[in-house]
């Protein structure tokens, strides 16, 4: 009888409702916030190489390349802002294998939660380490002597060009985190496309002094439009095309990788 009792009593108890789309990527993107607290050394690339990069080329090479420190640094500190950000959305890839390395993916999938929701957070919380990369270059920056002559209006259209450059690429390191077998490999694979791309650009030099076919190169690079669309917003000037090549390029990555990334996804389950 008393069994009988209990059964009718929980029967006519309501479920609550799965969480929506939202609810869940929003907690999964502060899980992914949180992952800062618990491994702080993941500030390390957010923080010290940045202001590292920034210091090494302004002093050391800002007299050579453009005659004085000073007016280096308005050339460099845009560049460093495009590098850090792009640099560091192997983050998501990483954090993704880490999670399937753990088991925790089969976790997520058991629950009764929009499925995309873990990759979603993901990328929403790694907005939040973008954003707080370019916080910490353009502070170091105006502490340097930077100056944006579009003030502050200009930077953060800037940043959240970037934002939205570097939401696209993380798909493809959510592609390669699937495919390799740790996050150490995730990182390797990554930076041997990452440096190339930031490196053979208009990030540190003016492609100006380059040879011919190295400048068509340099012409080809994303992170070269990035670059010039940064400066010019930045800076003042900005021409239409360059933030209209970038986010374009937003656009058809997000196209193409986005739903391979997906696909990938569903088939682990």
């Amino acid at each position: 009888m008393r069994d009988d009792m209990l059964h009718r009593a929980l029967s006519r108890e309501l479920r609550p409702s799965p969480p929506s789309a939202l609810s869940a990527s929003v907690t999964l993107g502060w899980r992914a916030v949180l992952k800062i607290k618990h491994v702080p050394f993941q500030l390390f690339d957010v923080a010290v190489f940045p202001i590292m990069f920034t210091l090494i080329f302004t002093y050391l090479f800002g007299g050579a390349m453009a005659g004085s420190p000073d007016e280096y640094l308005q050339f460099l500190l845009p560049g460093i802002v495009v590098q850090t950000i792009v640099f560091i959305t192997v983050y998501t890839g990483m954090g993704l294998n880490t999670d399937i390395g753990k088991g925790l993916f089969d976790r997520f999938r058991s629950l009764p939660i929009w499925q995309p929701a873990p990759i979603v957070g993901a990328l929403l919380g790694d907005v939040l380490r973008y954003s707080l990369a370019a916080l910490v270059v353009i502070a170091v920056g105006l502490m340097l002597g930077f100056r944006p002559g579009a003030g502050v209006v200009g930077v953060v259209l800037a940043v959240a060009l970037n934002l939205a450059l570097a939401f696209s690429l993380s798909w493809i390191w959510i592609i390669i985190g699937m495919l390799v077998r740790s996050p150490e490999s995730v990182m390797t694979t990554s930076f041997l496309f990452l440096f190339p791309m930031t490196f053979i650009s208009n990030v540190f030099v003016d492609p100006a002094t380059m040879p011919a076919w190295l400048q068509t190169v340099v012409g080809l690079n994303p992170v070269t439009h990035l670059t010039d669309a940064t400066r010019g917003l930045m800076h003042g000037g900005v021409r239409a095309w360059d933030v209209g090549l970038v986010l374009l390029e937003t656009v058809a990555i997000t196209a193409v990788f986005a739903p391979i990334a997906m696909k990938m996804y569903y088939r682990e389950r």
